[in-house]
């Protein structure tokens, strides 16, 4: 038996920007966010690095959290200003490429089961099974507000809604047995009747009556992506996902939250291997590691740290504007009036110390994502020390620029990786879940 394989993907936004709000300044981004040949030579770039697979990160709305953060994020392109919508972009994307898996986001609180269980059965389909459905529950009352919901529904709500939204989901895509399409042209027999059931789901928050009208696709279904980090959205993964994504700055952290997300799968009746958990870095290689820290400087002094506090707002659904920037977190967390969300989930990614201008600058560079700055070798040697000692089961890539920042990685590290035995020398598979190495739907 060879030894564990790192798994890799790639977070991309059809936007300016991803977890860099400099992306869209950066000199060595090639072309608009608009056109479609800066996606496809992305593409291009994470299949020669044999990536498992791309995911679009979506939202519906532009924020309007952060007192006039609506004219900051316009003038300066926060992370909200502007995308466009990824299903579409993933299915042109299918055409444009053979192997790398694609993921796409859909919110279970603004959609409906059969919305999602088309679209996605439908990418799997044209894309010979390399879909995968990215799960959120969307985040703020600016999302709201557009599908004409006074207030965003209450945050272990919406896993609620969540939890019963892929449950009527998979009953969708699993309407149809695997062997219900005859398609017998001779005999005039397209399918058999008595192998698609139809579905009959009522929950508090989805009704589902009737039958998906889309055969299963090569998988089965569509690979499930997840990325809580509440304790709710722990359990949700837990449950459902079989790829997490997350983001953690130290070590122990990961392997806390690593170790953690496997407890809640045991509780859920799944074991760990039936789901991949990989930790975000951003990194910035060169011939040296003064280049690449020059790399890095650069990087950052192209983002805006007010543009970190007007995605922080959003994120949180709570509004930091009235707050003076050398206000710490603990301090924050004092006010009578932050909300019970606010107090759990702001302690998690942040340490009490540090204040909101700090802050501002570490979501406009990266959005906490870890940056690594360093020669191709030290990289693939960090990533690796980090997935032999049980941080993860690998990484989610996220670009400093388009799409540059692939190509240097599949040329100065991933050789490095496979020296090491960890890393695939091509792909074995031609499907998402076989470059994942699961055999089947895990769910």
């Amino acid at each position: 038996m060879g030894k564990p394989q790192i798994h890799l993907a790639a977070f991309l936004i059809a936007g300016p920007v991803a977890h860099s709000h400099a992306v869209w300044r950066h000199p060595e981004t090639k072309g608009s966010f608009l056109d479609p040949a800066l996606y496809t030579a992305t593409a291009h770039a994470l299949e020669e690095g044999l990536f498992d697979f791309l995911f679009f990160a979506d939202r519906l709305a532009v924020s309007e959290q952060l007192a006039e953060g609506r004219e900051t994020g316009f003038r300066y392109g926060a992370q909200d200003a502007a995308r466009l919508d990824p299903v579409p972009m993933l299915s042109y994307l299918a055409a444009q490429t053979s192997r790398i898996g694609l993921g796409g986001t859909r919110s279970t609180t603004y959609f409906e089961p059969n919305h999602v269980a088309r679209s996605f059965a439908t990418l799997d389909h044209i894309s010979k099974g390399r879909a995968a459905w990215n799960i959120v529950t969307s985040m703020n009352d600016s999302e709201g507000r557009i599908f004409g919901a006074d207030q965003h529904l209450a945050h272990d709500l919406r896993y609620d809604r969540a939890d019963e939204f892929v449950e009527a989901t998979l009953a969708l895509w699993n309407s149809w047995t695997p062997d219900a399409l005859i398609h017998d042209k001779e005999a005039g027999i397209f399918a058999d009747p008595s192998r698609i059931r139809p579905v009959s789901y009522e929950g508090k928050w989805i009704r589902v009556n009737g039958t998906l009208n889309i055969p299963p696709g090569p998988q089965g279904h569509p690979v499930i992506i997840q990325a809580g980090s509440s304790g709710r959205g722990r359990r949700f993964g837990a449950r459902w996902a079989e790829v997490i994504f997350t983001i953690h700055r130290q070590p122990e952290e990961m392997r806390r939250f690593r170790k953690s997300v496997h407890e809640e799968m045991r509780l859920a009746g799944r074991q760990p291997e039936d789901c991949k958990i990989l930790t975000a870095v951003m990194p910035f290689i060169g011939a040296t590691r003064a280049e690449a820290e020059d790399k890095l400087r650069f990087h950052n002094s192209l983002a805006r740290p007010e543009l970190g506090l007007v995605t922080l707002s959003g994120q949180l659904n709570f509004d930091l504007g009235p707050y003076p920037l050398d206000l710490t977190v603990d301090a924050l967390l004092e006010r009578p009036e932050v909300p019970a969300y606010v107090r759990e989930k702001l302690p998690l990614i942040h340490a009490p110390h540090e204040t909101l201008g700090e802050i501002g600058r570490i979501w406009a560079a990266s959005i906490r994502v870890p940056q690594i700055a360093d020669t191709g070798v030290e990289i693939a040697a960090r990533l690796a020390d980090l997935f032999e000692s049980g941080c993860c089961d690998g990484f989610v890539v996220t670009p400093a620029f388009l799409p540059g920042s692939f190509s240097d990685f599949a040329r100065e590290v991933v050789p490095h990786l496979q020296a090491r035995g960890i890393y695939r020398e091509a792909y074995t598979g031609t499907t998402l879940r076989e470059h994942l190495n699961q055999t089947g739907p895990a769910i």
